[in-house]
C-alpha cells in the first residue's frame, strides 16, 4: 500500500466511524422524542446482542467432551459472582481471568 493509499484508508475509517457515532444526534436531537420501535429496540437490542454472543462463544463447545469444560466452569463462576456482588465488569472480568487460567494452565 502506498502512502496516499494508507492516508485515504486512514481518512475513510475516520469518516465512517464519526457518521455512525455521531449520526443518531442528528437524527434524534435532545429535544426531540424518538420513534416508539426505536425505544423498543433500544431496551431489546442489548439483551440480544449479549446473547448472541454467548452463544457464539460456545458454539465450539457443544461438541461435547473436554473442550467444553473451562467454558462450564468459567460460566457457572460467572453467574455465582455476579449473583453474590451484581457487578457486571467483575464478573466479565474475572470470568476472563479465570478462564484463561484455565485454558493455559489447566487444560
Amino acid at each position: 500500500m502506498t502512502v496516499t493509499q494508507s492516508v485515504v484508508t486512514i481518512l475513510v475509517v475516520v469518516l465512517g466511524t464519526m457518521v455512525t457515532r455521531f449520526l443518531p444526534f442528528f437524527i434524534f436531537p435532545e429535544g426531540k422524542k424518538p420513534p416508539s420501535y426505536i425505544t423498543y429496540l433500544g431496551s431489546v437490542l442489548p439483551y440480544a446482542v449479549i446473547g448472541l454472543l454467548v452463544v457464539y462463544c460456545l458454539k465450539d463447545a457443544a461438541g461435547g467432551g473436554n473442550f467444553a469444560i473451562p467454558e462450564i466452569i468459567s460460566i457457572l463462576f460467572i453467574v455465582i459472582l455476579h449473583k453474590w456482588k451484581k457487578n457486571t465488569l467483575l464478573s466479565i472480568g474475572a470470568g476472563t481471568v479465570l478462564y484463561m487460567f484455565l485454558v493455559q494452565v489447566c487444560f
